[in-house]
């Protein structure tokens, strides 16, 4: 059964939850062409061998493109008929946040690239607010962004769900038939 995706999809999760896994298989249902944009920076070996590993189960199938800051471009090239997976926005923010760009600015060049974007949008975001309040200005800051974003993203989004233990939750929308 192919699945039919809303413009914007917006999957959310704690680490190592499975968001991304249930993203990809989102995608994957579709009959759409895959593009993976990949936000992550390799600055370790644990962070490589994590990006190895996505891409093994992405399997060969799907167009890469890295874009650790600017989503604006890739996100206007994928060519209509196709799909999006951003992986993620987390990464996309603290990549901002690190080199001290105004994360306001950034965030409404996102959220207008993907309205603009003329083929469906699967993000993936990490819920960070369910712990404890940090104990540095830095990581407070961070946490209030991603909040903000997340907030962002799912207001303008047709479907959100939260994966836990790699099950999806719906919390706006509804699934597509076929893409559990």
């Amino acid at each position: 059964m192919t699945v039919s995706l809303p413009a914007l999809s917006l999957v959310l999760g704690a680490a190592a939850s499975g968001k991304s896994a249930f993203a990809e298989r989102l995608l994957a249902a579709t009959d759409r062409p895959p593009t993976y944009i990949a936000t992550a920076q390799a600055f370790d070996e644990e962070m490589r061998l994590k990006i190895v590993a996505h891409q093994a189960r992405r399997g060969s199938g799907w167009t890469t493109v890295e874009a650790p800051f600017d989503l604006t471009g890739p996100l206007a090239a994928v060519e209509p008929g196709g799909a999006v997976l951003i992986d993620c926005a987390t990464l996309w923010l603290t990549n901002h946040l690190i080199a001290e760009h105004d994360l306001v600015t950034e965030e409404t060049r996102l959220l207008h690239a993907i309205r603009d974007a003329a083929v469906p949008v699967v993000v993936v975001s990490n819920e960070v607010g369910a712990g404890i309040v940090p104990e540095n200005a830095l990581a407070r800051r961070f946490r209030a962004a991603q909040g903000r974003l997340n907030q962002s993203l799912a207001a303008r989004a047709d479907l959100v769900v939260a994966v836990m233990a790699g099950l999806p939750l719906v919390l706006k929308g509804e699934l597509p038939g076929g893409a559990a």
